[in-house]
């Protein structure tokens, strides 16, 4: 295990004294001086090389990432994030939300009902009933794609020219992100004015009897408030967490309801089979309402099904003619890529040709319902009608399947074919959807490493470098996560060179406050980190760190985010031609976190 240590003096030692011994779990660390941290977060192209970086000609075997431990004070301030540009009243805003995250673990009261019952008081005090009823709203809950799903239907309505609400967890960068008006994210404007008229209210009507509400149940209520003074045509909801007890659920008669693939995730939470998780899941169908799902595990569509019998609904296994859908509960197939006249989905990915046909469906349902199908037509019935094509292919959600050359290490022109230090972003956080994200990272890498760079030259074999830079939530379970994203890997001819492992910044700041962390000595937990590092060294791997002289070196843990990507930045900086792709997964907070620092 390869880990370094601060020593007392401020300034910035050599990395090749850094070495030490593996460390306990936590590790007291002084604050640095603010020149040493605008060096560390702001590296000039200038710089003269790092103490351990290779110079021309020297092997890159010998850059060795060591464990770089970090002052919390940095990480605070590295992830000041999208609000440091914001308003005094936004930073006092951002204060009172994250005053009602809970500091309790979620299992220790689980989902099922915790106070259920004080969500109806919280819409009588906000006088939500009505508003709420009047809403026109499409309803997804699901394990994965549930977001993806409802960024492409929320899209495809948009194009049909209704005015749209989406309101999706977690954000990235901004809590604004979670409420999008017209398929941009509420203004700030906008947000602090009903921010307050929810606060204030909820305020003076709470107390010992009744909290006020925690962190999301907020944010679901925000939403619902928004959306209705706003009048907007449709309001597209992404079930938080669950189904049935999620603050979303308060909608009794939405449009039409979507439920996304499922699979096992937060299980501490759900339960442990995905039965249970599908009992969950299915609390969000209503009777009367349309409902759509995809292909299922037998053990979840089960359960599925069963709960739409319990409801009175008819059941079909696929749809042949979304037009004449009369049905209560169907089960759609992906959408076809031919309907699509050879226009690309605006979110990559194989697995996204599934919560497309599934947003198709609910879109369709939703027109159908509204009485407003007259609005869209198909030139013929091999291809989907324009206004779809369109919103399927200009629909955006960031953090999924995304790919961010680094605009510090390369060009404004250059394309990540030809970038020395490429992103691909995907939140992907339990097996399956590792799965996709192996398989998706696999087939654009290789697509992008078969293009000639600017000088001819193919970034192939040796002149491509493939490194891992993941977190998990510690509810997580990475004995599943890793190997599978390993196998996927593997199985598709890729191998990674490094795995980086660090905590998440957003740990230190939820929300992206200007707010500093104390500055005074602090002991900094990498526990986690080290125990992801144990795991990926027990895996067997086809090749073995960056060469084979280096052959038992394949990863490092960073204390900071920065750090790491300011590693990355040095090695693609003196490294060239080789081109580095990174693959950053595991969680979306740690995928939200480097966005961040690379638009900064």
């Amino acid at each position: 295990m390869r880990v370094g240590g601060g020593g007392a003096s401020p300034r910035p030692a050599p990395l090749a004294t850094l070495l030490v011994r593996a460390p306990s779990a936590t590790v007291a660390m002084p604050p640095p001086r603010l020149a040493h941290l605008r060096r560390l977060l702001f590296p000039l192209r200038s710089a003269s090389p790092h103490p351990s970086a290779p110079t021309p000609g020297r092997p890159l075997a010998l850059l060795r990432p060591p464990l770089l431990l970090f002052p919390r004070a940095m990480a605070g301030a590295a992830h000041a994030g999208v609000a440091a540009t914001g308003s005094a009243e936004y930073e006092e805003v951002l204060g009172c939300l994250a005053s009602l995250i809970t500091q309790k673990v979620r299992a220790d009261t689980g989902n099922r009902g915790n106070q259920w019952q004080l969500m109806a008081k919280y819409v009588q005090i906000l006088e939500l009933e009505e508003p709420i009823e009047q809403l026109k709203v499409v309803h997804v809950a699901g394990t994965k794609g549930k977001g993806s799903t409802c960024a492409f239907a929320e899209s495809i309505l948009r194009s049909c020219g209704f005015r749209t609400g989406l309101f999706t967890s977690p954000h990235l960068m901004d809590v604004r992100e979670r409420f999008r008006l017209d398929g941009l994210d509420i203004s700030e404007e906008k947000f602090i004015r009903y921010f307050w008229w929810c606060w204030n209210r909820l305020k003076d009507k709470t107390g010992d009897d009744i909290p006020m509400p925690a962190y999301f149940r907020f944010l679901a209520l925000l939403a619902f408030k928004i959306f209705s003074d706003e009048q907007v045509d449709v309001a597209v909801l992404e079930v938080g967490l669950g189904g049935k007890y999620d603050a979303t659920n308060v909608v009794r008669a939405p449009v039409v309801c979507g439920i996304s693939s499922l699979g096992y995730d937060h299980m501490e939470i759900l339960g442990n089979t995905l039965g249970e998780i599908a009992g969950e899941k299915a609390g969000i169908l209503k009777k009367g309402v349309p409902a759509y799902t995809v292909p299922q595990p037998e053990e979840a569509m089960s359960v599925l099904l069963h709960r739409a019998s319990e409801l009175g609904f008819r059941t079909v296994s696929d749809i042949v003619d979304v037009n004449s859908l009369k049905v209560s509960l169907e089960v759609v197939q992906p959408l076809d890529p031919q309907k699509l006249e050879d226009q690309p989905l605006g979110l990559h990915g194989e697995h996204q040709y599934m919560n497309a046909g599934l947003a198709v469906a609910l879109a369709n349902t939703w027109l159908e319902r509204q009485g407003h199908l007259d609005r869209v037509q198909g030139k013929h019935s091999g291809t989907l009608p324009d206004q779809f094509i369109k919103g399927l292919s200009s629909a955006c959600l960031q953090g999924r399947a995304q790919i961010v050359p680094d605009p510090q290490v390369n060009s404004e022109n250059d394309k990540a074919s030809n970038s020395k230090l490429v992103f691909y972003l995907d939140g992907a956080h339990s097996p399956e959807s590792m799965e996709m994200c192996a398989r998706w990272f696999a087939q654009v890498t290789n697509i992008d490493g078969d293009q000639p760079d600017s000088l001819g030259q193919r970034h192939t074999g040796t002149n491509v470098r493939k490194i891992l830079l993941f977190n998990c939530m510690s509810v997580r379970d990475p004995q599943r996560l890793l190997p599978c994203l390993l196998d996927t890997c593997a199985q598709n001819g890729l191998h990674f060179e490094q795995a980086l492992f660090v905590p998440n910044q957003s740990q230190y700041n939820k929300l992206g406050s200007l707010a500093s962390p104390p500055s005074e000595r602090e002991k900094i937990d990498l526990s986690w980190q080290l125990s992801l590092q144990r795991l990926w060294e027990s895996l067997p791997h086809s090749n073995q760190g960056l060469n084979d002289a280096n052959s038992s070196r394949t990863s490092s843990v960073f204390e900071s985010l920065p750090l790491a990507i300011k590693w990355l930045r040095e090695t693609a900086q003196q490294n060239q031609p080789i081109q580095f792709q990174v693959l950053v997964t595991g969680s979306l907070h740690l995928v939200g976190d480097v966005l961040r620092l690379l638009k900064k």
